[in-house]
């Protein structure tokens, strides 16, 4: 779905992207990883033209994205900002059909469509005359992720979308993201500095450092196959949280039923009965242990 080949990018003297290349299959939620300065965002606006590359090149769909128009790319390909980027002067309604309008939509297939993200996204309704400002920092970033998909775009960038919320909000609206329906066919690469944000919401991670990647591959290949000591140090700290949400209950318990359950979201059901599970617990640590030391 989109390939990118030996992308190098720089700044008067600084490589911000020193000859990265790496593909994302339809489909799936690749996240750029890394500390402030690392390259990610560059790399990320790369994709959409926003930044040109000095060498390299972006394929979407085996075509190269520098024979088209960059406004025509960007109209077919959703962007979510960290400040969401809406028009302050424009009211919701207004800032969420922009792009619809210069397609040349009909207006009731606009309205049809808003309300319809409306409803996915959980924004009231009557959100949809009010302008940015009167919103909350949650609404706001929601309003930017509908104004990402009105169109359906199959590939959708973003930008540290939760970065600018509070922990409570944040979390709350990446289980929204990643229970929303919207997104299950959709090409997704995200930049974030969050590891366990990463973690959470990827396929696979690619970590980066200094314009280079240091590995990608899925959170587990990560965690339990570090390619080298920097991709080893830098998960260090929250290693053990890190490894209880990248397993899966059934890859411990075969006979377990939910192929999606996490470690950690099993020990969370567990611990919130008004009767907490011991056994289940221990057995579920148990059963971890041993796999750790496969």
């Amino acid at each position: 779905m989109i390939k990118a080949e030996n992308l190098i990018r720089k700044f008067g003297s600084l490589v911000a992207v020193n000859d990265i290349s790496f593909e994302v299959k339809e489909g799936e939620n690749l996240i750029l990883l890394g500390t402030s300065g690392c390259g990610k965002t560059t790399t990320l606006r790369m994709i959409n033209r926003l930044i040109e590359p000095d060498s390299g090149t972006v394929f979407i769909d085996g075509v190269d994205v520098r024979t088209r128009q960059p406004e025509e790319l960007r109209r077919g390909i959703g962007y979510v900002l960290q400040n969401h980027g809406l028009f302050p002067h424009y009211t919701v309604a207004e800032n969420i059909a922009i792009v619809p309008r210069l397609l040349k939509w009909q207006p009731t297939d606009i309205r049809k469509r808003a309300d319809e993200l409306f409803h996915k996204l959980n924004l009231d309704p009557v959100l949809a005359d009010k302008y940015p400002a009167a919103l909350s920092g949650g609404q706001q970033q929601r309003v930017g992720l509908a104004r990402s998909l009105m169109v359906n775009p199959p590939v959708l960038l973003m930008d540290e979308p939760f970065g600018a919320l509070d922990n409570l909000t944040r979390i709350s609206i990446r289980k929204e993201f990643k229970a929303l329906d919207e997104l299950v066919k959709k090409t997704v690469i995200m930049v974030t500095h969050d590891v366990q944000e990463a973690f959470e919401m990827g396929d696979r991670i690619c970590l980066m450092d200094q314009g280079q990647i240091k590995q990608i591959g899925t959170p587990e290949e990560l965690l339990f196959y570090p390619a080298n000591d920097f991709v080893a140090d830098f998960f260090k700290e929250q290693r053990l949280q890190l490894e209880l949400k990248s397993v899966l209950v059934c890859e411990l318990l075969p006979e377990y039923s939910d192929r999606t359950v996490s470690v950690w979201e099993r020990m969370e059901q567990l611990l919130q009965r008004d009767v907490p599970e011991g056994s289940a617990i221990e057995d579920l640590m148990s059963a971890f242990s041993a796999y750790k030391k496969q």
